[in-house]
């Protein structure tokens, strides 16, 4: 593997989905720690919440599989191998963290999850911490790896600023890890667009941003009057906001034994309170679920009580994810069901919401555009794909480590 073994002072390592990057990653770091024992190595990761999954997870995981020593420190984030020294890992949402440590090695994974000023921000300070003397005089390496999301800082760093004296450029698409699950690749086929394809399989730089955010979504091709039948289940999208909580309304059938959603209703509530008066003055004597933001279980509409636990206190089934998913990966989910032509609306009755799949865009960073005040287009994005994503999620971005071999 190439960028295994690799000695460029700045790699980058480009991939696909189950492409085995995180887990070569890992791999590298480990080596680099015991190829340099007296020296400390560093990973650095977009938030906390993935140094929890890799250091604390995948790291231990393959350490002992190599039968090596190890103790892990979650207070620190640290993990002290025995003999050979401690590898720390920082999150780069926070830049003003990456302070006070020097570092021989660095290793930066899925850096195009922040936007490209925040990631430029933390680069600087990774650049400026890595800069531990080597005992035996080698020179400082700094390495990126990332699944490619359009033109973002890793394309403008390897490709666009890329120097050839120093840097190194590696590339690996999902084909070539002939150990993934036989039916991983063909269920990728089946839930993506054909740029997030060439992404997400081949790790080619596409350009996934285009004018708007929802561009597969055709008002006239999408529309559909569906009546209620009396058996219906109500499923209800929420998104919460200080006097203007989106509630977009769905429900299920099948055409041509195929799963596909129809958005029949959205309405806006003051509160929490309001959402379960509405939903059930609507919808009388029927089963209601409601897929909320996942922040609503901190949100508090009083003192004691949160959001999440009035809509169920108030009747209502509720299925919430333990956190929000990324922005994109959300996006994607519902691009795929509006490309598969899986996702119906009534544009009579969902005004708001067909605006909004129309006219919200992304912003300079590459991320969907968001406004100020209540009850905006991003809220009615929001509130349909908190349902859609957690009914129809793409598949997961990670495949175990065991399933790559070198």
């Amino acid at each position: 593997m190439d960028f295994l073994t690799s000695k460029a002072t700045n790699t980058g390592f480009v991939a696909g989905l189950g492409s085995g990057k995180s887990f070569v990653a890992t791999l590298k770091t480990i080596k680099m720690k015991m190829e340099n024992p007296t020296e400390t190595v560093a990973y650095y990761l977009p938030t906390y919440g993935l140094i929890r999954d890799i250091a604390f997870d995948k790291f231990p995981t393959l350490l002992s599989e190599l039968g090596i020593k190890y103790k892990l420190n979650k207070s620190d984030k640290e993990i002290h191998i025995e003999n050979f020294g401690k590898i720390i890992f920082r999150s780069m949402d926070n830049a003003e963290t990456i302070v006070g440590y020097e570092v021989f090695y660095s290793i930066i994974d899925e850096c195009d999850i922040l936007n490209q000023d925040k990631m430029t921000i933390a680069y600087n300070k990774i650049m400026a911490r890595n800069r531990q003397k080597h005992s035996e005089g080698k020179l400082n390496q700094i390495d990126v790896v990332s699944t490619p999301e359009g033109f973002k800082w890793f394309y403008q760093r390897y490709v666009k600023e890329f120097n050839s004296k120093t840097d190194k450029l590696v590339r690996a698409s999902t084909y070539d890890n002939k150990h993934l699950p036989a039916e991983y690749i063909s269920n990728l086929e089946q839930q993506y667009p054909p740029n997030l394809l060439k992404a997400y399989l081949n790790g080619e730089f596409v350009n996934l941003n285009s004018d708007t955010v929802y561009s597969y979504f055709d008002r006239k091709k999408h529309h559909n009057v569906t009546e209620l039948l009396y058996d219906d289940i109500i499923h209800i999208g929420q998104d919460f906001n200080f006097n203007g909580c989106i509630s977009t309304v769905f429900v299920i059938r099948y055409i041509n034994n195929i799963e596909c959603v129809f958005m029949i209703d959205e309405f806006s509530s003051k509160d929490s309170y309001g959402i379960v008066e509405t939903a059930k003055r609507k919808y009388p004597n029927r089963t209601i679920t409601i897929y909320p933001d996942a922040s609503g279980n901190a949100n508090k509409t009083n003192a004691t009580v949160t959001d999440i636990q009035i809509l169920r206190q108030g009747g209502l089934s509720v299925y919430a994810n333990n956190k929000n998913p990324r922005v994109q990966d959300r996006v994607n989910s519902v691009n795929a069901l509006i490309y598969k032509d899986r996702f119906f609306i009534d544009t009579n009755k969902c005004i708001k919401s067909t605006e909004a799949l129309e006219q919200q865009a992304y912003d300079l960073n590459g991320v969907p555009e968001k406004f100020n005040g209540s009850a905006t287009i991003d809220d009615y994005n929001d509130s349909l794909g908190y349902f859609i994503y957690y009914k129809y999620p793409l598949l997961d971005r990670t495949v175990s480590t065991t399933t790559f071999i070198l």
